[in-house]
């Protein structure tokens, strides 16, 4: 079987001479590079063991030609998506593929630090001294007085000197083997071809990570034709860059840690959660709310609105729902501003962010005066009315309701639990989710604390009590 596809589905759903090209300019070496790869995958027999990384940048498509695992990575992640892989299952052969925008800038943090860690990965570097995907700017291998988008006078000192990537992670201790190469010619190309297949070969020795650094031509942003750019290379970029083994250890191997249990009650006693199964759920929210929902809790340090939200997450997930949780602090452990964004989908959440919320829960003016007017029509804004002096104005469309949140909960000796009394006023008006599932959630929370179980029932159960009178009392 090819490690290549048959067909390259991204143009014209592979028919014809697009099924049998990649999208990389005439004269790139990525195709070399991904040429090499993919016979190393081959000769080692390792194709239903190996996953692939794809970066951001120029093999943003990586994924339509190998025919193995592969998840693209955001920008510069791709060593921490290598890492969970890694871990998630040791017997994997991991690849992460960058190019030096995606390696050497963004993604600078994350391949020193899994260089640190020295988890047997092998890691394709393809430095082409230029952002080539997105325009041309200048990357961090860029050679000083190289003209580029972003630098058309030339790099210059004040701009920085270019990084020697490879020289930098064979400093690491995790790592066992680093060299560069480059494509000019047919002997650099074995050589290219030779390394690869080593690091890959490392990776199933167990020894730790493997850092192939491959000097590869850009006719495009170089302007040159391809036989030029090889020259440009040659001449230009092994002169800062100089080729061959910069490490190479040739003895131990990576201390890998226990295989990771996936047993479902093991996980429920280490992070918490309940022990029954949701698969068989039929999750519906309220047919006013369609599929998605969208909520934003909003106060100041020390409100517990990032609690709030966290449980409401907890309590979507435990109902059968796809929910995510993005917190948003400020800089103050208490007094300053802190947000967070919750969204629930009966399939999947696409976007996690809040930006027009169909509910919002403001413990304090400033959130409630920066929010409201983002809530969707037909949404809900539950405000802290014990805070919040002045009914906001509101707007047709929009229901508005106060809640004495800071009132009851001093009023129950408990100060803290304002959030919680949010919590039920929460559920009272939108119903959107259980009243059960909500309570079963705060016991969970409160399982190493039972002493505070009754108080935070009860500040639950008078939140709901205020919107029921509300909708009960003469307007």
């Amino acid at each position: 079987m090819s490690v290549f596809y048959e067909r390259f589905e991204r143009h014209a759903h592979g028919e014809g001479v697009k099924g049998r090209s990649t999208h990389y300019c005439a004269g790139c070496g990525h195709g070399l590079a991904h040429k090499y790869l993919a016979e190393a995958i081959d000769d080692l027999g390792v194709q239903d063991r190996t996953i692939a990384i794809s970066p951001v940048g120029c093999a943003v498509f990586l994924y339509y030609y190998f025919d193995v695992g592969n998840t693209q990575a955001s920008h510069g992640r791709a060593p921490a998506v290598a890492i969970g892989h890694k871990m998630a299952n040791p017997d994997s052969v991991i690849v992460s593929y960058q190019g030096d925008g995606d390696l050497a800038a963004i993604g600078l943090a994350e391949i020193i630090q899994a260089a640190q860690l020295g988890v047997p990965i092998t890691v394709v570097f393809v430095n082409n001294a230029v952002y080539g995907m997105t325009g041309g700017q200048l990357a961090p291998t860029t050679p000083l007085g190289h003209a580029t988008a972003t630098s058309p006078a030339g790099r210059d000192l004040s701009m920085g000197a270019p990084l020697k990537m490879t020289e930098m992670i064979a400093a690491i201790d995790g790592c066992v083997y680093a060299e560069r190469v480059a494509l000019f010619d047919n002997k650099e190309r074995i050589t290219a071809k030779r390394a690869i297949r080593k690091a890959l070969a490392l990776q199933l020795e167990n020894r730790g990570l493997s850092f192939v650094e491959v000097l590869s031509e850009c006719p495009t942003h170089l302007k040159m034709s391809p036989r030029e750019s090889q020259r440009w290379v040659r001449e230009t970029m092994v002169r800062i860059f100089p080729l061959g083994v910069k490490k190479d250890v040739k003895s131990g191997r990576w201390p890998a840690p226990p295989p990771p249990n996936f047993d479902s009650a093991r996980m429920v006693e280490v992070i918490g959660g309940f022990a029954d199964h949701v698969e068989s759920r039929d999750a519906k929210l309220p047919s006013e709310l369609g599929d998605e929902v969208g909520l934003k809790f909003a106060g100041s340090g020390g409100d517990g609105a990032q609690t709030a939200a966290m449980l409401v997450t907890r309590a979507a997930i435990h109902e059968g729902f796809d929910a995510t949780h993005i917190p948003s602090y400020g800089p103050e452990s208490r007094g300053g501003t802190s947000y967070a964004d919750v969204r629930i989908a009966v399939d999947e959440v696409l976007s996690p962010a809040v930006t027009a919320p169909n509910v919002l829960v403001a413990f304090n003016a400033p959130s409630l005066a920066k929010f409201g007017p983002h809530v969707l029509p037909g949404g809900t804004i539950i405000y802290d009315s014990s805070v919040i002096t002045e009914r906001p104005q509101q707007r047709d469309e929009v229901n508005c309701i106060g809640v004495p949140c800071a009132e009851i909960a001093a009023g129950l000796g408990k100060a803290v639990v304002k959030n919680i009394v949010a919590l039920g006023a929460l559920q009272a008006a939108t119903r959107v989710l259980p009243e059960k599932v909500f309570i079963d959630v705060i016991r969970l929370a409160l399982k190493s604390k039972p002493k505070l179980l009754p108080i935070n029932e009860e500040a639950f159960r008078r939140g709901a009590e205020m919107v029921a009178n509300a909708r009960t009392s003469p307007s």
